[in-house]
């Protein structure tokens, strides 16, 4: 099971970016998909989950209309669409897997079941 979490990089605050999450040796199509961040000194956080079947998501108050996830199972991959970016929004981005198929409040919280490698994403203003 890996999750590889790709497209961060440095762009200016209002500037856009699309992160990536591929999945390799099983199909993303039953598990719930979340995007978490880390800034350094500061917890990671939830910022966007999407349900297994799509029909439900999540995003954080901070990036609510700013952020859109979505996912297309036919390639096993999940995006992150950022638009409007901040210096706030500066962050270690990790993509992850939860075997419960909703955007549980316990695994927003706590965190999903299979991680991968994280995708720098640095807003300058």
């Amino acid at each position: 099971v890996q999750l590889q979490a790709s497209g961060g990089g440095l762009v200016q605050a209002g500037g856009s970016l699309r992160l990536s999450c591929a999945a390799s040796g099983f199909t993303l199509d039953y598990f719930a998909i979340g995007w978490f961040r880390q800034a350094p000194g500061k917890e990671r956080e939830a910022v966007s989950c999407i349900s297994s079947s799509g029909g439900s998501t999540y995003y954080a108050d901070s990036v609510k209309g700013r952020f859109t996830i979505s996912r297309d199972n036919a390639v096993n991959t999940v995006y992150l669409q950022m638009n409007r970016l901040k210096p706030e929004d500066t962050a270690v981005y990790y993509c992850a897997a939860d075997t419960n198929p909703g955007c549980s409040d316990y695994a927003l919280t706590y965190g999903m079941d299979y991680w991968g490698k994280g995708t720098q994403v640095t807003v300058s203003s």
